[in-house]
C-alpha cells in the first residue's frame, strides 16, 4: 500500500484509545500498512528474567494502522491529507492544502 506517511513525520491519531494524540512516526510498514508511533498503541509485554535483566511487565510500542493517522503540517500545524505536486525538475513532493507548504 503507497503511503503519503514517512517516517519522522508528526502525525495525529484520529480513532481509536489514543485519539487527538499527536506523536512522531518511528517505522513504516507499507506491506501492511501499518506504523509504529511514539507512545502510541502502547501495550504490555511480559519479559522472562534472563542472567543480564530481571524480568517483569515492559511498556511496549505496537504497530497502528495508517488510516487511524493524519500527517500534521509543520508550518500551519493542522492535521492534511497533503497532495502530490511535482517540481520544475519532476520531482514529486507532497503538499499542504491549507497553507501550500512543501512538506519534505
Amino acid at each position: 500500500m503507497k503511503s503519503k506517511i514517512k517516517k519522522k513525520d508528526t502525525v495525529l491519531v484520529i480513532s481509536g484509545r489514543d485519539k487527538g494524540k499527536k506523536a512522531e512516526i518511528l517505522k513504516v510498514y507499507p506491506e501492511t500498512g501499518r506504523a509504529l508511533v511514539s507512545k502510541i498503541n502502547v501495550c504490555t509485554k511480559h519479559v522472562k528474567p534472563t542472567q543480564a535483566e530481571p524480568g517483569g511487565r515492559r511498556d511496549k510500542e505496537m504497530p497502528i494502522n495508517l488510516a487511524k493517522l493524519m500527517l500534521v503540517c509543520p508550518k500551519c500545524e493542522v492535521a492534511i491529507r497533503p497532495k502530490i505536486d511535482r517540481l520544475a525538475t519532476g520531482e514529486k513532493v507532497r503538499v499542504c492544502r491549507k497553507c501550500s507548504e512543501v512538506i519534505l
